[in-house]
């Protein structure tokens, strides 16, 4: 599969990167990655990418900012409330997207669930490795990670923070702009989920709750299916199982 990456610019003027690979007429399929990941750990290594791209798709995938080979600001200015979905709203406009459909896992999740309560219309959207909790309850999640990026360094096999801290270190993840992001994002109470009233597909790992409840989350969209795969919350994303349940979906009749 060939992947062309360029950039564009996101809230403040800051350079982002962005990954499509498929035909040029294809189906649009935007997906967000999650939390200290990016579109090539998320979509493209495990072949989530390619099994789309072979159907026909278009697949358009944002590195988020402080992630990936977008750019990582210092600037407190550059992550006010909800950046990322202020980034999303930028993609679909620049890229003149009016019939799409719209995906995210973890983080990536949160991100579209808000950006299309702000207003995006994709045709269906997919919420990977989320759970209602996890939507509602962000505070908690926020200050996990905070504590990993304050013992950085110091944290030990066997503490609950280990696994966090070596993915950050794999992935290279700057600690400044990143506890700046986390900062910047919000919760999304209950109630407010009636409001995406598109096809949903809730898919979670069957032994995976950092999120809290996928199913809970499918009850309380007004048209959602969950689909449970196999794996944790950082191992489904690379079953082969994730990217055939998204296929699926959205090429469903």
């Amino acid at each position: 599969m060939d992947v062309k990456t360029g950039f564009f610019a996101g809230f403040n003027g800051d350079q982002l990167a962005l990954h499509m690979a498929g035909p040029e007429d294809g189906r649009p399929v935007v997906l967000v990655h999650g939390l200290f990941s990016s579109a090539q750990i998320n979509w493209v290594k495990y072949g989530h990418a390619a099994l789309l791209v072979d159907a026909g798709f278009r697949v358009i995938m944002p590195d988020l900012r402080a992630h990936g080979q977008s750019s990582a600001p210092h600037d407190p200015a550059s992550y006010p409330e909800d950046v990322l979905v202020k980034d999303l709203l930028i993609l679909i406009e620049q890229l003149g997207l009016t019939d799409y459909d719209l995906g995210g896992f973890s983080l990536g999740a949160r991100t579209v669930t808000r950006g299309v309560i702000a207003g995006l219309t994709p045709r269906r959207l997919v919420l990977g490795g989320m759970g209602l909790e996890g939507l509602a309850g962000w505070a908690g999640r926020s200050a996990f990670f905070i504590d990993v990026i304050d013992r950085f360094g110091t944290i030990k096999h066997g503490d609950p923070a280990y696994i966090a801290q070596q993915f950050m270190k794999a992935q290279k993840v700057d600690q400044v702009a990143a506890r700046l992001l986390l900062g910047s994002v919000d919760d999304t109470p209950p109630e407010a989920l009636a409001q995406i009233t598109q096809p949903v597909l809730v898919v979670c790992g069957d032994v995976d709750q950092d999120n809290g409840s996928a199913p809970k989350l499918a009850e309380m969209l007004p048209d959602a299916r969950y689909v449970e795969v196999p794996g944790t919350h950082m191992g489904s994303v690379t079953q082969k199982a994730m990217g055939a349940a998204i296929l699926a979906f959205l090429t469903e009749g």
